[in-house]
């Protein structure tokens, strides 16, 4: 035993000290925020034209990749999905109905990189093939298709009466996309390219009633290291014959001086019914409650300008939807659980509107679906309780489901139809898909894929606890293990957390955290403060100066699971991305003898600076802006960057980043570990690595999204001191 531990050892030294000798180059910059003087040693990697930061980043992550190659097992997770996969068959998703009951969706077939769109008349409907994403670069861009240049399709937008589709397109995790337009029957692409778009994160695809042509939102600039990228985005109507290059500017800063809209938001205008009389137009923000306006169909499409307010912030309005004359909505006014509400459009009153349910003590109102029968509502407790319901005629009633269900989506065709499809899952429960028939009270099934046996997850169990923070507040932790498993302090436990713009972590059928169980971990949600599982007030205690209270709640999580001999300390992995970068980076850095493995995905490591990058400034609502003496000090606090200590014996960390992406720069990540290199005195891995055919996360092929996963699993593991996971010689 101890000449494997020698030999171990010897490992690490031998691939460790190749590291040391490649320091980031440093060239420290000293600011001034309101008297308070903060060194920050590697603003120069923030130039990312600059050949020594781009080599430095590349050389990191070519060392990285050798590392993580000499893990046993490395490919045990991508190698699993992808067996999983093929037994399924394949994968639906992105599932649109039209009112005339024409299904259009995506399907992924085991043995193919990315999905296609398909559409079928009625659910008992022929499938028919409409478009493969692989045929865009032979069609459009004169290209050979090759792994450079794989496109993914990241949204579909039928029109009202399903006769031609939007299909929206992106490559390597940029987000920003290329949209073509289909006429269904013949399967007739249109000549025209829409670019400079990103409709699957902002606004989506508005269509006309007399499906002449749509909204989109337009990105005047796409360069995502100019200062003007994500500014001064416009509304744009499109009619489908018009030359792209003609944008019809409907709602903008430019279009609409009389708003003062800022240049950080994002306008949008919203159709929710075909037969709708108004359109609603939106400033899209990184808040929940946004700046509204109203304007008549006819108005607008005659060329007039003439959007008045509907509601402010201060409304509190929230998930509204139109029917008519009426505006329904979710309230946070006075209610930080919600309300459903409604009033009417030409006398709209958002603090005083007529309640149709009043707020639940124990349950946050998730979403609503409006019917000809009546309004389908959905509540969560914790996060992680769903519950269905019925409201019609002042009376409402519960939905007993087929199984108890962690998440519950809905989906319907509006107010004119009855139809009412509700999707159940769980942690541990495949997602399944029903038709409700009000009059019988029944479920029908209407899955899309197949639902398989996993017998190898037989044992897995899902337990829902609340553990007391720092100061006494009950955080709801959710836990994933084997039945079997021995409460003996000596488990691998990897605990994933977000907490952040009031974003709940809903449970999925989530295959990957059942895997990790499976090899013997546990792995736990952390549904700390700063998300919305526990309503607006929730997320309003995980904000700005409140910040600090996300990353107590991880470590009193962790704490407790020490106190309840799952595991101990050195045992447990955090892993965090994008926001969730600041929960795991400042837990790490407050506590970093609590933790044996840190992993932050494309993570906001360097709040200070975060207002300098992809979408900082519209972050700025949420984390503080450094324009502010107070939300400064806040930004500073939760700056894991800044909180590196010179000398400090820091667990093993893994930092990802994309080079491509839109939101979170890839400079964040890079000063991390940079910092993190040249001031740990812990023999422990310090990782970057940087994706160079993504961006955020999203928008690359499936198994790429597995290969990705399956590093941070190889690499939590090995840190944990899982057997199968650990370096041989």
């Amino acid at each position: 035993m101890k000449y494997r531990i020698f030999i171990i050892t010897l490992f690490l030294v031998v691939i460790f000290k190749a590291q040391v000798t490649n320091f980031a180059p440093s060239i420290p910059i000293t600011d001034d925020y309101f008297g308070i003087k903060i060194v920050d040693e590697y603003r120069n990697l923030e130039n990312l034209q600059d050949p020594n930061t781009m080599n430095w980043m590349k050389s990191q992550t070519n060392y990285t990749n050798s590392i993580l190659s000499k893990i046993p097992n490395r490919k045990y997770y991508v190698e699993k999905r992808l067996e999983l996969d093929k037994r399924q068959g394949y994968l639906i998703s992105n599932v649109r109905i039209t009112g005339n009951d024409r299904y259009f969706y995506l399907k992924k077939k085991a043995n193919e990189k990315v999905a296609q769109v398909y559409y079928r008349e009625g659910f008992e409907g022929k499938e028919v093939l409409l478009y493969n994403p692989s045929d865009f670069i032979s069609s459009f861009k004169n290209n050979t298709l090759n792994d450079e240049h794989t496109f993914v399709v990241n949204l579909l937008s039928p029109s009202w009466d399903g006769n031609k589709i939007v299909i929206s397109m992106s490559e390597k995790g940029k987000e920003l996309s290329e949209i073509i337009i289909m006429d269904v029957k013949t399967k007739f692409i249109h000549p025209e390219i829409i670019t400079n778009t990103n409709p699957s994160n902002i606004g989506g695809i508005n269509w006309l009633e007399d499906n002449s042509g749509f909204f989109y939102t337009y990105y005047p600039v796409t360069d995502l290291s100019s200062d003007l990228f994500n500014k001064n985005t416009q509304s744009i109507l499109y009619k489908i014959g018009d030359t792209p290059k003609k944008l019809n500017d409907v709602f903008s800063k430019i279009n609409n001086p009389n708003l003062k809209i800022l240049e950080e938001v994002y306008p949008a205008v919203m159709a929710f019914n075909p037969d709708d009389k108004y359109y609603i137009g939106i400033l899209v923000d990184s808040e929940g409650y946004r700046q509204t306006y109203i304007q008549k169909k006819e108005e607008l499409l005659n060329g007039k300008n003439n959007w008045k307010s509907l509601y402010d912030k201060s409304s509190k309005v929230h998930f509204i939807r139109l029917e008519g004359e009426d505006l329904f909505f979710l309230s946070g006014y006075n209610s930080p659980n919600y309300k459903l509400c409604k009033t009417n459009v030409n006398n709209p009153d958002f603090k005083k509107p007529e309640i149709l349910i009043p707020e639940k003590k124990d349950e946050v109102f998730k979403s609503y679906a409006i019917t000809k029968d009546g309004i389908y509502y959905v509540t969560v407790k914790n996060g992680v309780e769903a519950k269905l319901y019925f409201y019609n005629n002042d009376i409402e009633n519960s939905i007993k489901l087929p199984y108890v269900s962690g998440n519950i989506n809905l989906q319907s065709k509006g107010g004119k139809s009855p139809d009412i499809w509700i999707t159940c899952s769980g942690w541990a429960n495949q997602e399944q898909r029903y038709k409700y028939n009000l009059q019988t009270k029944t479920f029908h099934i209407e899955n899309l894929a197949p639902i398989i046996e996993y017998p190898e997850f037989k044992d897995i169990i899902v337990e829902e606890v609340v553990v007391k923070s720092y100061d006494g507040t009950e955080v709801p932790l959710s836990l994933i293990y084997n039945k079997n498993l021995k409460r003996n302090g000596t488990n691998p436990v990897l605990i994933e957390g977000y907490g952040a713009y009031g974003e709940s972590y809903y449970p999925f059928f989530a295959r990957s955290y059942l895997l990790w169980a499976n090899q013997g971990g546990v792995f736990a949600i952390a549904h700390v403060r700063g998300g919305g599982e526990k309503g607006e007030k929730w997320h309003i205690d995980g904000q700005k100066d409140k910040k600090p209270n996300s990353w107590k709640d991880l470590i009193a999580c962790s704490e407790y699971l020490i106190n309840q001999k799952y595991t101990s300390s050195k045992k447990i992995g955090i892993w965090g991305a994008s926001a969730g970068g600041i929960l795991v980076g400042r837990a790490m850095t407050e506590r970093p003898d609590l933790f044996g493995a840190v992993i932050a995905e494309v993570g906001v490591l360097n709040a200070l600076r975060n207002e300098n990058g992809g979408v900082g400034k519209v972050s700025a609502k949420e984390f503080g802006s450094i324009t502010n003496p107070n939300e400064f000090k806040g930004l500073l606090e939760m700056d894991a960057y800044q909180h590196i200590q010179k000398g400090e014996k820091y667990p093993a960390v893994l930092v990802t980043a994309g080079i491509n992406d839109p939101r979170v720069t890839p400079w964040q990540p890079a000063k991390f570990i940079a910092k993190l290199l040249v001031n740990t005195i812990s023999n422990s891995p310090v990782l970057l690595k940087v994706d160079y055919q993504g961006g955020h996360g999203g928008d690359i092929p499936l198994v790429q999204t597995y290969s990705n996963l399956s590093d941070i699993f190889a690499f939590a593991f090995w840190q944990l001191g899982h057997p199968d996971y650990q370096p041989k010689d």
